[in-house]
């Protein structure tokens, strides 16, 4: 469907809407495997993992250009993204080290 050429708004947002439940089906994957990583960690620091996270930066934006996406707009994206990863993953950390 990528290129379809849409005919009225209605059609644009029935197509992002489509998008949208495939990334949220992404997301919750990609979350699920973020808490499997909590329990390889050895300190809270690695959890954040700074230079993991301009590892994935970096990757996705080369990604972006491969795939005629904005690379500053999916940098943006997987920023507050990863963020959010981080803070679940320090309390899923923390969760496991109480146990």
């Amino acid at each position: 469907m990528d290129g379809l050429e849409c005919s009225s708004l209605a059609e644009v947002r029935e197509n992002i809407d489509r998008i949208d439940r495939k990334i949220v089906g992404l997301i919750a994957a990609r979350g699920r495997f973020v808490k499997q990583a909590a329990r390889f960690k050895k300190t809270r620091e690695d959890v954040a993992a700074a230079q993991r996270a301009e590892q994935v930066i970096a990757k996705v934006r080369t990604l972006s250009e491969e795939n005629g996406a904005n690379p500053d707009v999916t940098e943006k994206v997987y920023r507050a993204m990863i963020a959010a990863f981080i803070d679940s993953e320090i309390k899923e950390y923390e969760s496991i080290r109480q146990e």
